[in-house]
């Protein structure tokens, strides 16, 4: 062999070479975990838990084994070694919050076969005669597209033939058509944090907190919290990339881009309409008590209904990312185990210490949630890694749990410093015929994005989300 530290992987015929070390390092944890001495307050489940969840991070870490297969292969070993229940495992995939996801999805899938959001987004674009216009409203659109569709990668979808469309009529302007390919995945990332189906990870938060604490984040409750910080942040990167990517002179430059003005079709008023109804049922639970996933069911079944819908049934659970639903579900398991078998707080207490400065840990952690996309580029598993180890560390500190998860959960939405980072980076990143970006480009918007995330997530901590019902203290 070519590199004695590889050996071939076991899939027939793919020759792919997978490292030896992700294997080698997590056996040598496994072992350290196995020899911990009794009597420091890890119990025998702790431990597996502790095992699982580290061969887990390493093998999402080495990024050769497929992150759905390690989150199954990690829910199994926990359920056949007692740590969680098998019911435990079983309800996760079929859990409301999985209904939920899955229902949001036909019904974007219904959405998106109309065209409704690229026109829309396309006759907002033509409104801008400027280019700081034009990326503030593609940003507000954007934001638009978070409280329905599901999944950062699933709106990234969506949205490339808009950008696509952009980039053609800003033919010969090839800093602008640079500037609005990093505007994009930007802004579709930090947006996300609007609502509980913008990202998996949030939905992992959810059922981690509920598991540990009893208490989880609802669909109006996120919104309520998440949207001031999506629509902050979101024009934020706007203006940060603008900034780092083109001159004043760019910046002045007058535009006119030609749209086809033409009435919505009745498909698309009556996909607007079940959109309208399932949202604000959404908004409203606390009124009528249906939970958000009946609400999402009840919208998906309108949109494939036969005379009313948009789409037929089977052409949209085609749409469904299986594998990233059972990623999802198969995290949160692991993380519910580490949560209630009381190895996350032994964790936590190991490598923090126990207790410590409010804000100084508050701080410790936005900073290292937002700076975690450089080892794990799950945004999932980074929830499911983070979440269960802060809880713990903000109660001893006398920190309300669910605000510091929910401050871990949105800072690590910032994941734009690699085209690896995420997948909306690395989708807009190299578009045929398309001026991209590289990997400098991210870089130097990193540089300034970041801190600047971490600075706007605190001050959200500390003076806003406390004014929306979240307080940072218990």
């Amino acid at each position: 062999m070519d590199n004695p530290t590889a050996v071939l992987a076991p899939g027939p015929g793919t020759g792919r070479r997978v490292p030896v070390w992700p294997f080698a390092a997590g056996s040598l944890l496994v072992t350290a975990i196995i020899l911990i001495p009794q009597g420091i307050g890890l119990a025998p489940h702790g431990r597996i838990a502790l095992a699982v969840f580290a061969v887990a991070v390493i093998a999402w870490i080495s990024g050769r084994l497929d992150d759905t297969f390690v989150g199954l292969a990690s829910a199994t070993v926990l359920a056949v070694t007692g740590v969680v229940k098998t019911s435990t495992v079983f309800d996760a995939l079929g859990g409301a919050t999985i209904w939920l996801l899955i229902a949001a999805f036909v019904l974007a899938a219904g959405l998106g076969a109309t065209g409704l959001p690229a026109k829309a987004a396309l006759a907002l674009a033509a409104k801008a005669r400027t280019p700081r216009q034009l990326a503030h409203l593609v940003t507000l659109a954007l934001i638009g597209t978070a409280l329905a569709v599901p999944a950062t990668s699933g709106r990234a979808a969506l949205a490339l033939p808009v950008f696509v469309a952009l980039a053609k009529a800003l033919a010969g302007q090839r800093k602008l058509v640079r500037a609005l390919a990093l505007l994009f995945p930007a802004v579709i990332l930090l947006s996300a944090s609007a609502t509980l189906i913008g990202a998996g990870a949030h939905v992992i938060t959810s059922e981690v907190l509920a598991a540990a604490t009893g208490q989880g984040i609802g669909y109006g409750r996120w919104l309520l919290l998440g949207l001031p910080f999506a629509v902050v942040s979101s024009h934020l990167a706007a203006e940060v990339v603008l900034l780092t990517t083109t001159t004043r002179e760019d910046r002045r430059i007058r535009l006119s881009i030609p749209h086809e003005k033409t009435r919505l079709t009745a498909e698309q008023r009556r996909a607007l309409a079940v959109l309208a109804l399932v949202i604000s049922l959404w908004c409203t639970e606390s009124w009528h008590g249906l939970s958000p996933a009946l609400v999402a069911l009840l919208g998906a079944l309108l949109i494939t209904s036969p005379r009313l819908g948009t789409i037929g049934m089977g052409p949209a659970l085609g749409s469904v990312p299986w594998p990233l639903l059972m990623f999802m579900a198969t995290t949160a398991v692991l993380g519910t185990a580490l949560a209630t078998s009381g190895a996350a707080r032994w964790l936590a207490g190991l490598v923090f210490g126990q207790g410590g400065s409010p804000m100084g840990l508050l701080t410790a952690v936005v900073v290292l949630s937002a700076a975690a996309h450089l080892v794990l580029q799950s945004r999932s598993a980074r929830s499911s890694v983070l979440v269960p180890l802060v809880i713990p560390l903000a109660a001893a500190s006398g920190l309300n749990p669910v605000a510091v998860a929910f401050a871990s959960t949105v800072a690590a939405g910032f994941c734009h410093t690699l085209p690896s980072s995420a997948k909306p980076v690395a989708l807009f990143a190299a578009v045929p015929d398309v001026p991209g970006y590289g990997r400098a480009d991210l870089v130097r918007l990193s540089a300034v994005l970041g801190p600047l995330v971490v600075l706007l997530v605190l001050g959200f901590a500390v003076c806003v989300w406390p004014l929306l019902g979240l307080p940072l203290s218990r």
